[in-house]
């Protein structure tokens, strides 16, 4: 039995969430790590964390979420991807550089609630991105 489209959309939509909130666990809990437990500086400890989460997001979302679209084997999409994926991580480490160095706001909530608004931003742009141009639907 074939799921409708409205189905289907909810299914990645709800997957996409989940494999965005371990993402996130991910990417918050290693930018912490870094910057506070490890003394990193606040843009390097946005990105470590955010490329470990990238691998993880596209394993997943490759496998589980978008498991019914259509993949050409070529490497094609894991390069769009993870080239969507910097453009999704440009605006996280934006956000959290414009806080902490433009706006000056260098304590541990300002930071996190930087954080929170860049993964935001930028995983909005990502689900957009991947239903466009990375995964595409099957054909029939």
């Amino acid at each position: 039995m074939t799921a409708t489209p409205h189905r289907t959309f909810l299914r990645e939509l709800l997957s996409f969430g989940f494999v965005g909130f371990v993402g996130t666990v991910i990417t918050i809990g290693g930018a912490n790590l870094l910057r506070h437990w490890l003394g990193g500086g606040p843009v390097t400890s946005v990105v470590v964390p955010t490329m470990a989460s990238t691998l993880f997001s596209y394993l997943a979302n490759r496998f589980w979420t978008f498991r019914e679209r259509d993949s050409d084997g070529s490497g094609r999409e894991v390069v769009i991807f993870f080239a969507l994926n910097g453009v999704g991580m440009s605006i996280q480490v934006l956000i959290t550089g414009f806080t902490y160095y433009t706006l000056g706001l260098t304590g541990g909530i300002a930071y996190n609630v930087a954080l929170l608004a860049g993964l935001g931003l930028g995983s909005a742009f990502r689900y957009w991105s991947y239903r466009k141009w990375v995964f595409t639907p099957a054909t029939a």
